[in-house]
């Protein structure tokens, strides 16, 4: 991680999620808004970590060009990937990925805006 500007992460699906137990029946798929969301929420981690965030709470602004090119599975792991586009202390953009064993399955563009954390 380079705090203000990329992050790498990961997320190891086990398959006792609750999720996998309604989406689907007989055949368990990681939703893509929750792909969306993990890639949101390792872009926080990157604003978080900028000095000019203290004490502040990023917000979802937007999510655009968002693309879902294969499924996930229980077990499967999902490899994270953001890089900030622009930052300032009160707005950002960001691109992000997500692939399993690098093949991709997620990409897309967040938006997010910074409130007072109080």
């Amino acid at each position: 991680m380079v705090a203000g500007e990329r992050a790498a992460g990961y997320w190891q699906l086990t398959g006792h999620e609750p999720f996998f137990a309604g989406h689907f029946p007989g055949r368990p798929t990681l939703p893509g808004v929750l792909m969306a969301e993990a890639i949101a929420q390792l872009g926080a981690y990157i604003a978080l970590c900028d000095h000019r965030f203290a004490g502040k709470l990023p917000l979802f602004g937007g999510l655009d060009s968002a693309r879902f090119r294969r499924q996930v599975n229980p077990g499967d792991r999902l490899d994270l990937e953001v890089e900030m586009i622009r930052l300032s202390a009160r707005a950002g953009r960001g691109a992000g990925r997500a692939s399993v064993n690098g093949e991709l399955a997620c990409s897309c563009e967040l938006l997010f805006v910074a409130v007072d954390a109080g």
